[in-house]
């Protein structure tokens, strides 16, 4: 027992010391700290999005008609800005905007959580399974991932979004369906790492005593990628925030009247000469989260790999 203590000791102190020493390389660097710190106010937002609104006295769905002129466009300055609507209101229906973009936050971020979650899982699992046995499970497994590189995603997006019936929920559909085609990039390059890590010599130690491969694929090679995974996940965030607006951008995302920057950005496009102010706050909302996701994405890169802000700049 006492050899046990003595082994286990020195790994918790290591893995303490490399945690500290992360931390502090990240909080060096500015962008990734002011990344950081946007994508924190965003998660809040979105957490306190009913009582946020509820401070303006409105919520996403209650019709403000009185707030639009005879032709459906917000009267007054700004598209409808006033005490009662702080960032205006609705074209057409007179919801009021700030609650729109508050509560916005809420289907974006669980969108694109959501599906980076289910193209980590999936990536993960095809990209272990093919590194680690190698031979025709490798090349059936690189053959599929090339093959859906090569797949017209976004068409098929919006096929399906168009095609599933309404009755089935339009968040969770969106979660599937742009996981499931977001997973070849993290299987690629899990692939290219668990080939090289089952080449160490601790994997061939466990083989030789006879671990099985579940124990060697998730205690001992999995947790090698985990710094891998993670900032793989915090890049791809921003893409699937992304794939989620543009597709209800497009019409297929998420139906009227829950709340979306990509539908409220569509909708905008109409009447962007008539007020420029229903584009601006829900596009600024996606352009400051998705840029916050990578600013921090590439900082927490940098702070796993020194090296690797050296061989960029």
């Amino acid at each position: 027992m006492s050899i046990d203590r003595d082994i286990i000791g020195p790994v918790t102190t290591a893995k303490t010391t490399r945690s500290v020493s992360l931390w502090a390389r990240l909080r060096r660097d500015r962008l990734a700290v002011a990344g950081l710190v946007t994508i924190g106010f965003f998660v809040l937002v979105a957490i306190f999005a009913p009582l946020l609104s509820s401070l303006s006295g409105n919520d996403p769905y209650t019709y403000h008609l009185d707030a639009l002129d005879s032709s459906g466009a917000p009267a007054g300055f700004g598209g409808g800005i006033s005490a009662e609507h702080w960032f205006g209101v609705e074209p057409l229906t007179g919801r009021d905007l700030f609650s729109i973009v508050v509560h916005g936050s809420r289907t974006s971020l669980v969108v694109g959580l959501g599906a980076t979650v289910v193209a980590m899982v999936i990536g993960t699992v095809v990209g272990l399974v093919a590194g680690y046995f190698g031979g025709w499970v490798d090349t059936v497994a690189s053959r599929v991932i090339d093959v859906m590189f090569g797949f017209p995603s976004l068409i098929f997006m919006i096929a399906l979004g168009a095609i599933v019936p309404v009755s089935f929920p339009r968040v969770m559909l969106l979660v599937l369906i742009i996981g499931f085609f977001g997973w070849a990039s993290i299987a690629r390059v899990v692939r290219g790492q668990v080939l090289s890590l089952r080449k160490q010599g601790y994997v061939r130690a466990s083989t030789a005593l006879g671990a099985g491969h579940a124990h060697i694929l998730f205690r001992q090679i999995l947790p090698n990628l985990s710094a891998t995974i993670v900032v793989f996940a915090t890049i791809t965030i921003p893409a699937t925030i992304g794939s989620e607006a543009a597709l209800s951008f497009l019409g297929v995302g998420v139906a009227p009247p829950t709340p979306s920057w990509g539908r409220s950005i569509g909708d905008a496009v109409t009447w962007f000469s008539v007020t420029p102010m229903y584009l601006v706050f829900p596009g600024a909302a996606l352009f400051f989260i998705t840029l916050a996701f990578n600013v921090f994405g590439d900082g927490l890169r940098d702070a796993l790999d020194p090296r690797s802000r050296g061989v960029r700049s």
